[in-house]
């Protein structure tokens, strides 16, 4: 059987970038961000749009829309769509297909008008959640990751000003990036006071909604030492599912996919879980990035919050996370997950500014899929 190991290191990272513009965009349909992140993040590359060979994307458009629309025919393709940590586990597809000469440069693409709904094609749920859950109450994310979130509450008698304390260090972060939405300073008292959506949750426990794109390069270790941005390594991979009805949730507190998908990155990677200075974290609410911190193996099981209510992972703390503003503050279109990749890769260059993480080495990136459904981890390394 071959070993995990054989992976690690293979391929890098050697590209990254947003779409031209990210907000609030009727001017641009999902197509649109699409090609722009990726001609963005093939330039950053030093690399041509002909050079790309495999093309990874997930959502409504296929990777053969995307491919007509870069003008590119590619050796390999990947559609594989499990929610927004889709792009996540895509960087573990395209680092086999490189390794095993299946492409030579891979792209991975994201395009959303989340906010504007340009170019999104009309959805029935005709899917078992939507036919035995919706009718008992369920309706949109909100509703169903408040449920575990007051379930966490009620289990490990975490707070509501615990849950804002997330939000207020993620926006000391977008406050140092210029392309993060929301940049105005928080408290644990605005978030409390924000408008309620569905309890436990204010507005400003709850992600942005915007339209952007991004995309992610990668090639073979061999070939990125001559392209124009210093490597990222590729350390470790994994991934996981676990449900997609919430009520099938063996552990509404606690997701399985983050720990399957966490375990194998760890092993492949030679690393445990206290070994990162730097964490990205999918937060499409504030629950979320304790919730994984427990599930990771890096927080013991109810105390995530206290990253976040200690000052840990604002600037200047031991654990940084969520660099860029994370959903909550910088950008979340519906599906989030590329965006913690290209923040990871531009820290692990040295790009960041003012939010720059010292001397750092080693970053995890972690993301879900649906409500703790699905999950995929990155180690990802600027050494070999």
């Amino acid at each position: 059987m071959p070993n995990l190991r054989d992976l690690s290191s293979v391929a890098c990272i050697v590209g990254v970038d947003e779409s031209d513009e990210m907000g609030t965009l009727p001017h641009k349909s999902q197509l649109s961000l699409h090609v722009e992140a990726v001609t963005n993040a093939v330039r950053d590359a030093g690399l041509k749009m002909s050079d790309v060979d495999g093309i990874f994307t997930a959502g409504q458009h296929s990777p053969a829309t995307i491919g007509e629309a870069l003008g590119i025919t590619p050796r390999y393709v990947d559609g594989t769509t499990v929610g927004g940590c889709s792009f996540i586990i895509m960087v573990g597809h395209a680092v086999a297909a490189l390794h095993h000469g299946l492409c030579d440069v891979a792209v991975i693409s994201h395009g959303e008008s989340g906010r504007s709904q340009v170019g999104v094609s009309p959805r029935r749920d005709t899917a078992i959640p939507g036919q035995y859950e919706a009718p008992y109450g369920f309706g949109p994310a909100p509703t169903m990751f408040g449920l575990i979130t007051t379930r966490h509450m009620h289990q490990y008698g975490t707070t509501l000003e615990q849950w804002a304390q997330v939000a207020v260090s993620t926006r000391k972060w977008a406050a140092l990036n210029p392309k993060a939405l929301r940049r105005e300073p928080i408290t644990v008292d605005d978030v409390l006071k924000a408008r309620p959506v569905v309890w436990p949750f204010t507005v400003l426990n709850i992600c942005l909604v915007t339209d952007a794109g991004g995309a992610v390069v990668l090639t073979r270790a061999d070939r990125a030492r001559d392209l124009a941005k210093k490597p990222v390594y590729v350390r470790g991979l994994g991934e996981g599912t676990e449900h997609v009805s919430l009520t099938q949730m063996k552990d509404l507190t606690f997701s399985e996919a983050t720990r399957i998908s966490g375990d194998k990155a760890f092993r492949m990677a030679g690393v445990g879980p206290s070994d990162f200075q730097h964490i990205m974290l999918y937060d499409a609410f504030t629950s979320g990035p304790p919730i994984m911190l427990e599930s990771l193996g890096i927080a013991k099981r109810g105390e995530g919050v206290r990253f976040f209510e200690e000052g840990r992972s604002t600037p200047g703390g031991s654990l940084p996370i969520n660099t860029n503003g994370g959903g909550l503050s910088y950008t979340h279109t519906g599906m989030y997950g590329i965006f913690p990749i290209i923040e990871a890769a531009r820290q692990l260059r040295g790009e960041c500014g003012a939010r720059q993480v010292p001397n750092l080495r080693t970053s995890l990136v972690n993301g879900m899929g649906g409500m703790l459904s699905a999950a995929g981890t990155l180690v990802l390394s600027n050494e070999r």
